[in-house]
């Protein structure tokens, strides 16, 4: 987890994000919906605490953190942590009533958001105050530790003057609509091991998770599930402390590097350049001895898994890997 910056000019520095929507504020300008810099703002009328952001959307979150703090959930719909930590978040954020609002962000759907949040995995939380981005933390970490970064958020914010809340349209009708969320069946329990497994991932201990998917395979080969989970682990076990800048200097610096290409194609894969990652091994491919060859098949193969196998882009991917085999 990344700490918050402990005073309002570490913002400064931040990557202003209004370049993604060639958007430029002049001093004092007051932005749509939102209040002037060190305006003290009160109530925002808004439909709901939760949206979806897109490349195309995202100017109007840019205006609403002039005002109230957004927090932005950077996954993917593939990702089990991703799933699974928004949940938390759901939870979380409607216990901050209106203090904060969530944005989500697919990032498979939506490039120049992921890149401008340098979201090197999924889930990524980063959050926006007063037009300025801040990087929170990666992974599915436990729900107390959420609601302690969202309490120095809120700290920071403040500091800021970004203080206003969100207050929700039609409060009949999101009752009502959780009246009907609440008659829904409840869905039924994870197998012991999956469960075992997210909680694990929900702690940051990604051996662990990887230890009961294995479990689950041994006890059940056609847990298909499982497989997909150990390959969702493993991807985030192998990028757990490593620098995107790093990855990718590595990378370019040893084109030839069975390892490194690897690495910088697991990178991908988490930031949703998945068309990427597939051309990068299979260019390398037919270069690499036996065992290089096996180690980018294999790899592939887990991408395989973490995609669906019925998404067009692996098959594509698995036919040009089937041509270099055979």
């Amino acid at each position: 987890m990344t700490d918050l910056p402990p005073n309002p000019t570490s913002l400064r520095g931040a990557v202003d994000l209004s370049s993604l929507v060639n958007r430029a504020m002049t001093a004092g300008q007051t932005p749509a919906g939102g209040a002037l810099a060190g305006e003290a703002a009160g109530a925002v009328p808004l439909p709901s605490l939760y949206f979806e952001g897109t490349d195309a959307n995202f100017n109007d979150f840019l205006d609403l953190s002039m005002t109230v703090p957004v927090v932005v959930d950077l996954r993917a719909e593939w990702s089990e942590p991703s799933k699974q930590l928004s949940t938390v978040l759901d939870r979380v954020i409607k216990d901050f009533d209106g203090r904060l609002v969530l944005v989500r962000v697919d990032v498979e759907s939506n490039p120049q958001l992921a890149q401008a949040f340098q979201a090197q995995s999924v889930p990524a939380i980063a959050a926006v105050i007063g037009g300025r981005p801040v990087q929170l933390f990666a992974g599915a970490i436990p729900e107390q530790q959420v609601r302690d970064v969202f309490e120095q958020l809120l700290e920071l914010a403040a500091q800021n003057a970004v203080t206003g809340r969100a207050l929700v349209e039609s409060q009949e009708g999101a009752e009502d609509a959780a009246d009907a969320e609440a008659a829904e069946p409840a869905p039924a329990p994870l197998p012991p091991h999956h469960a075992e497994a997210y909680e694990a991932i929900e702690r940051g201990d990604y051996a662990a998770a990887i230890a009961e998917y294995k479990l689950a395979i041994a006890q059940d080969p056609r847990d298909t599930m499982a497989v997909a989970g150990l390959a969702q682990v493993s991807l985030l076990d192998r990028l757990d402390g490593e620098s995107m800048d790093e990855i990718r200097s590595g990378a370019a610096a040893a084109p030839d590097d069975v390892a490194a290409q690897l690495l910088v194609g697991d990178l991908d894969v988490s930031g949703g350049h998945v068309d990427d990652a597939f051309d990068r091994l299979l260019t390398l491919f037919p270069k690499l001895d036996p065992a290089g060859k096996e180690a980018v098949r294999g790899r592939i193969l887990d991408y395989f898994e973490i995609i669906g196998v019925d998404d067009p882009r692996v098959v594509k991917a698995r036919a040009r890997l089937t041509s270099l085999l055979y």
